[in-house]
């Protein structure tokens, strides 16, 4: 992994991991993160620095059943939010997803709740049979499928960047998105901003 300061090139062995940037969690969706939308355009920049060398892009979403475990009718902590085939669960509108983009679906099943791209999905082997070895990881939430997709990457083996400037935390208790970006770094992600990625 590059030192903090110098310059970071994406290149062959990297991907980016668009996290649930869905309607859902935008403003005025069923589950908004606040400032959400702030994402969009900056996720947009990188994903356009990825799309020049044609390297891999990912976008992950949350695809529930309509009983999922994690709605409050079911004794979970969040309204009914991203069920399958639904307008909320659509990526946000202006966000640019590539045509050919690898889409992984998670927490399908309405007995599991999943906050990891990695859980239940086949991302992790995806990406090795790729030859992936980097990632590159902004979306909603960072306290939430943010946090816990970075802490299964590291575990994984993956370098990890958290693309600071593109995610945004729900905060269900004041600082708990400051605290998710303490943990990320002291498991070793590092932190970066579009002005540090090479053009």
């Amino acid at each position: 992994m590059p030192m903090s300061g110098e310059a970071i090139r994406p290149q062959a062995g990297d991907a980016l991991i668009v996290t649930d940037v869905q309607n859902d969690f935008l403003p005025g969706g069923s589950l908004a993160v606040p400032r959400g939308d702030e994402v969009v355009p900056v996720l947009n920049r990188y994903i356009a620095v990825f799309r020049r060398p044609a390297l891999s892009i990912v976008a992950t979403r949350d695809w529930h059943p309509p009983d999922h475990c994690s709605f409050k009718a079911q004794g979970g902590p969040w309204p009914p939010h991203c069920i399958a085939g639904s307008d909320g669960a659509r990526f946000a509108p202006l966000i640019d997803v590539p045509g050919g983009c690898r889409i992984v679906s998670k927490a399908t099943a309405r007995d599991k709740e999943a906050y990891s791209s990695f859980e239940g999905t086949d991302l992790d082997a995806w990406l090795k049979g790729t030859g992936i070895t980097r990632l590159f990881i902004g979306g909603l939430a960072t306290d939430y499928c943010v946090l816990n997709s970075v802490r299964d990457a590291l575990r994984l083996g993956y370098a990890t960047f958290v693309l600071r400037d593109a995610v945004r935390a729900v905060d269900v208790n004041a600082g708990d998105g400051e605290r998710a970006a303490e943990e990320m770094r002291r498991l070793g992600a590092r932190e970066i901003e579009f002005s540090e990625i090479a053009s």
